[in-house]
C-alpha cells in the first residue's frame, strides 16, 4: 500500500471510483454524492490536498484533505486540524478498512503540521456509517446545519452534517 498525491494522470480513475460510489451510496443511504466538478478536483491536485492510495497499479482509495472547513465547522474551524474529504474506496479494494489506514497516516501528517485535531462529516442520519466512524477512533460531535453556496458540491444542499473528530 502506498500512498501519494494524486496526478493529473489519476483523474479519470479518480472519477471512476467517486461515480462508483456515489451509487454504491444510493444503494446503502439515501443520500449521495451528486457528482463533481472536474475543476474542483484538479484545483485540489494542484494544490497538493488530493490524495491516492496505490496497491501495486491500482488505485484503491481517494481522499483529500482541508486545513479549516468554516462553512460546516463553524468556530471549531479556527482549531489546528486536518480534515478529510471525500473518502471513496475502489469496489475491488472494498472491506480492506482504508479509512483506519488514512487515520494512520493523518496522525502522522497532522503532528508534522502542527495539527491537534483530525475531523470529518458525513451526511447526517447514516447510522451505519456513523457507527464505522466511531469504530475507527472517532467521537461524534453532533450535527451541523449549513446554508448552501454555489462554492459547494451539490450534495451540501442537503443541509444537515455528522461531525466527527479525533483529538490527538
Amino acid at each position: 500500500m502506498i500512498i501519494s498525491k494524486t496526478t493529473i494522470q489519476d483523474i479519470d480513475a479518480v472519477f471512476n471510483i467517486y461515480n462508483q460510489a456515489t451509487s454504491y451510496q444510493k444503494t446503502v443511504n439515501n443520500k449521495s454524492w451528486r457528482g463533481f466538478e472536474r475543476a474542483l478536483i484538479e484545483k485540489e491536485i494542484a494544490e497538493n490536498r488530493h490524495y491516492i492510495i496505490k496497491e501495486g497499479i491500482e488505485i484503491a482509495c481517494t481522499f483529500v484533505i482541508t486545513f479549516n472547513d468554516l462553512i460546516i465547522w463553524k468556530e471549531a474551524s479556527k482549531d489546528p486540524a486536518i480534515y478529510l474529504h471525500r473518502i471513496a474506496t475502489n469496489p475491488k479494494f472494498r472491506g480492506q478498512s482504508y479509512v483506519k489506514k488514512i487515520i494512520e497516516w493523518a496522525k502522522e501528517y497532522a503532528k508534522q503540521n502542527g495539527k491537534e485535531y483530525i475531523r470529518l462529516d458525513t451526511h447526517s442520519g447514516n447510522e451505519r456509517i456513523n457507527k464505522y466512524y466511531s469504530s475507527c477512533g472517532f467521537t461524534y460531535k453532533g450535527i451541523s446545519t449549513i446554508e448552501w453556496t454555489n462554492e459547494l458540491p451539490e450534495h451540501y444542499k442537503e443541509g444537515s452534517f455528522s461531525l466527527f473528530e479525533i483529538k490527538l
